[in-house]
């Protein structure tokens, strides 16, 4: 079955790093644009980072830009988000979403991403 699998969340000190990952699986990972989402309580999920299919375009949110890169590594059917410089704001559960040319999407279950001193 699908299976979009994300993984390293954490607490982290305004200023640090972390690295997402979200792994893929039972659907033709190369065939999907990827993106990360974000959504804090009583707000609506918010477009963080997509990249299309073999990597060609990416695109942030201005609050994200030059802090955070999307990268993907079809070979292991996995997307990842580099996040640097991180700050209280972007405290939030963060979604991997993939979504086809024909608009077929999966998401991911999310995982918790807090930035607190």
């Amino acid at each position: 079955q699908v299976q979009l699998v994300e993984s390293g969340g954490d607490l982290v000190q305004p200023g640090g790093s972390l690295r997402l990952s979200c792994a893929a699986s039972g659907f033709t990972f190369s065939a999907y644009a990827m993106s990360w989402y974000r959504q804090v309580p009583g707000k609506e999920r918010e477009l963080v980072a997509r990249i299309t299919n073999f990597g060609g375009t990416t695109n942030y949110a201005d609050s994200v830009k030059g802090r955070f890169t999307i990268s993907r590594d079809n070979a292991k059917n996995t997307v990842y988000l580099q996040m640097n410089s991180l700050k209280p704001e972007d405290t939030a559960v963060y979604y991997c979403n993939a979504r086809s040319s024909w608009n077929r999407e999966h998401w991911g279950q999310g995982t918790q991403v807090t930035v607190s001193s």
